[in-house]
């Protein structure tokens, strides 16, 4: 029998094969990718086309930003997501493809997509 820690993750694995079919990071519209972990959160924006990655940022090197009714981890990740678009606005990247890695979209991940969209990223 499978534990449930490894069950989870093939099926996060899974629905993250499925969205990766559907969408494609290329030059001009990168795919802005989130991993989370327990503790942190990452987020890295690829171009699929040439397989590189083009920048990418965490949550242990960041402060906690001015955020007003959030608190702890989600905080950090709406800092990280803002901290990540100013990054990609300094190399000239302004609409990206949101994958958001098998993880349902709330909480952490909803935190980090809203602070890239309020440091200026469009997707």
């Amino acid at each position: 029998m499978k534990s449930q820690a490894k069950l989870r993750r093939q099926l996060r694995m899974r629905r993250h094969a499925r969205i990766k079919k559907k969408i494609r990071g290329t030059d001009g519209r990168p795919r802005l990718v989130v991993f989370r972990s327990l503790k942190h959160l990452e987020g890295q924006l690829v171009d699929d086309d040439r397989g590189v990655t083009l920048l990418g940022v965490s949550t242990r090197g960041v402060e906690r930003g001015d955020s007003d009714d959030r608190s702890g981890k989600v905080a950090h990740a709406f800092a990280a997501g803002k901290r990540l678009a100013a990054k990609a606005t300094e190399n000239g990247v302004t609409d990206v493809v949101f994958d958001r890695g098998g993880y349902p979209y709330h909480g952490r991940v909803k935190a980090f997509a809203e602070g890239a969209r309020e440091g200026g990223l469009r997707f």
